[in-house]
């Protein structure tokens, strides 16, 4: 049996690189949302009303569903947290070998 190693969890369970990266930055951010709202000592209720979400919905947040929320959704509400959510990118390792094929087009006169 092969063994294979990755950068993170998210690698190794999702099908896709960029569902991988999603879910990296949506459960940095779920996180971080959390540990703002236990650090301020708000109740499920005052960070409803902060980020103008329910209360269920803030419950879904600590209890870490992240497959609940957007990542756009999270970005939003870390910027109404007073977070400077940041996006950060690095060179591709390689680039994908593109053909340059070039289409036959008739015209017709």
């Amino acid at each position: 049996m092969k063994s294979h190693t990755f950068a993170s969890v998210w690698d190794a369970i999702e099908d896709t690189p960029q569902a991988a990266a999603s879910m990296k930055a949506r459960s940095t951010l779920l996180m971080e949302l959390s540990n703002v709202i236990q650090k301020r000592g708000m109740t499920q209720a005052e960070a409803a009303e902060l980020f103008g979400v329910t209360q269920p919905r803030i419950s879904d947040l600590m209890r870490g569903k992240i497959d609940l929320f957007s990542l756009d959704t999270l970005m939003n509400m870390a910027s109404t947290a007073g977070m400077s959510p940041v996006v950060k990118l690095s060179k591709p390792k390689t680039l994908p070998l593109r053909r340059n094929v070039r289409k036959h087009v008739a015209l017709a006169d």
